[in-house]
């Protein structure tokens, strides 16, 4: 129970260092020009264009229902941080607006890609403490349990394109609903540069007729394991090994040079990974 305490009380200060800045980045640069952004706070955008509701307030009531479905599905810690981060950059946002007009750019571009910057900042550290700022990162959090190879910012993103939809043929503003979906897309870039930025890794496939030398200079150079998988052309069906391996992206050159120096016939295949867990990595533990 302590322990539980704990974690929660070491997600406030993120949870609402996040929610400042993703409001923020909505108020000043955002929805001062016209800019919305997705999920039920951009149905509360829309519904205050047309009859001028608190933007904060309406996000909060909408948010209910999702919180109550949510309950049964996801963990306490993680609808406590949404809770958190859903009234506090809801509220925040309100906040702002009850401040003088200041409007850091008249550029609806220059706006999207920026506000989308710093919103999309202030989320990926909500998300990073394990929270969320509810409406459809509750859907996306629950789908992406369900199917973890899902990614959490390109969820968002094709929920959101539903709302800027609504907003352009409502509301006439199909400049500005596009302008959204830019600032939207900057703002998942950045969630997910958060998220999982700092572990980029590659995978590594190497077909080649001199294994164990390779396997060796692998693992004493560069300090990673190495898999022996057995395959066999289908053409010659001769057998070979493929080894595969996880390296850090700055050791893709030494890697180069070691195949290169070692059996400059062999077939190399290397892909980028989200993330690699285990020893030598990120510790194999549950962040969503």
């Amino acid at each position: 129970m302590e322990n539980r305490v704990r974690q929660i009380m070491l997600m406030c200060p993120k949870i609402l260092a996040g929610a400042i800045l993703d409001a923020a980045g909505i108020s000043f640069l955002m929805y001062r020009n016209g800019i919305i952004t997705g999920g039920v706070m951009g149905v509360a955008m829309i519904l205050n264009k047309l009859i001028s509701t608190p933007v904060g307030i309406v996000t909060i009531i909408f948010n209910i229902p999702l919180f109550l479905f949510a309950w049964k599905t996801l963990g306490t810690k993680f609808l406590f941080g949404s809770l958190l981060g859903m009234a506090a950059s809801s509220l925040v946002l309100d906040a702002f607006e009850l401040l003088p007009a200041i409007t850091l750019t008249a550029n609806p571009l220059l706006a999207g890609l920026f506000g989308g910057f710093i919103s999309g900042l202030g989320q990926g550290l909500i998300y990073l403490a394990g929270g969320s700022t509810g409406g459809i990162d509750i859907i996306a959090k629950t789908l992406r349990r369900k199917y973890p190879y899902l990614n959490l910012g390109k969820i968002i993103m094709a929920l959101n394109a539903v709302v800027f939809t609504v907003y352009a043929l409502v509301m006439r503003q199909y400049e500005s609903a596009m302008y959204s979906a830019v600032a939207a897309f900057v703002s998942s870039k950045m969630v997910d540069t958060v998220l999982y930025g700092l572990n980029y890794s590659k995978v590594c496939y190497i077909i080649t007729e001199k294994s164990d030398e390779m396997s060796k200079r692998i693992t004493e150079n560069l300090g990673r394991g190495v898999t022996m998988l057995y395959g066999r052309g289908a053409y010659s069906g001769q057998e070979k090994m493929v080894l595969l391996c996880a390296i850090k992206k700055q050791q893709i050159l030494e890697l180069k040079n070691i195949v290169r120096q070692t059996d400059p016939r062999a077939f190399v295949i290397i892909s980028e990974t989200r993330e690699v867990l285990g020893y030598g990595f990120q510790f194999l533990e549950d962040k969503d």
